[in-house]
């Protein structure tokens, strides 16, 4: 029960990737702030958690605004009196031709995705670096950092701005004990994963298509007090795919 007492604030947490990183922890003994806007679901899951024993408590939070980021570490530490973790997970996906992109569309998804993962980085490490054993901060980027498919100009630059901004804080903040690590999904089936194709597995050397289960594990792995020595770094969780060379025949 390494988390047993831990405090864990993870970022749109009401749904997919979010919501089953923040129930692991609950499950280890952490408790747990569920930062959404999506106050129905929000409200489902801590309630779902509760029920099993765990403790959570939701916080309706609008990432780009910098005032709920504050009010959302502030309410942590109301509640549980303090923060020892961080999971900047909240982020949306929006593919969209550079030709017909606003510039609006263009601002929104960079608030939304990256500008939120400083704001709510600096927020909670101002409470991390309180602690005796500091803290540590998991960003969730994207192999599409590296790599891309038409039409996802603005969600790529987010996801490669957030591998960036993780190692820059981690060098910034290591002095207050504070690790700082990305990871990088690349296909995480949020939905029906019984009605994926068989092409759709075999086609990873993993022979399989991911799971949100698969990302939690890697938090609980960059989170782990025992591995402080691990930091600035971008994990990446793809069922070997960006190793794969592809060829069109």
């Amino acid at each position: 029960m390494i988390y047993k007492g831990q405090v864990v604030v993870v970022t749109g947490a009401a749904n997919g990737i979010g919501k089953e990183v923040s129930k692991q922890y609950a499950q280890k003994g952490a408790r747990v702030l569920i930062a959404d806007l999506d106050e129905m679901a929000g409200k489902e899951h801590e309630n779902h958690i509760r029920e099993a024993g765990g403790e959570a408590t939701f916080v309706k939070t609008d990432v780009r605004s910098e005032q709920d980021v504050v009010n959302l570490m502030k309410e942590a530490v109301r509640t549980y009196g303090g923060i020892n973790i961080l999971i900047n997970n909240a982020g949306v996906t929006r593919w969209k031709s550079p030709y017909d992109l606003s510039i609006e569309e263009w601002d929104d998804m960079i608030n939304i995705n990256l500008r939120s993962v400083f704001l709510c980085s600096r927020e909670a490490a101002k409470q991390m670096k309180q602690n005796e054993k500091g803290g540590s901060i998991v960003n969730v980027a994207s192999t599409r950092a590296s790599m891309s498919e038409p039409h996802t100009e603005a969600y790529a630059a987010t996801k490669g701005g957030i591998v960036a901004l993780t190692h820059a804080l981690a060098i910034s903040l290591g002095e207050d004990h504070i690790t700082v690590n990305a990871v990088s999904p690349g296909w995480i089936e949020t939905s029906d994963y019984e009605a994926l194709r068989d092409i759709d597995h075999t086609q990873h050397p993993s022979q399989r298509v991911g799971k949100p289960s698969d990302i939690a594990k890697a938090c609980l792995y960059l989170t782990h007090p025992e591995n402080d020595f691990v930091t600035g770094t971008n994990l990446i969780v793809d069922g070997g795919m960006t190793r794969k060379m592809i060829y069109e025949h």
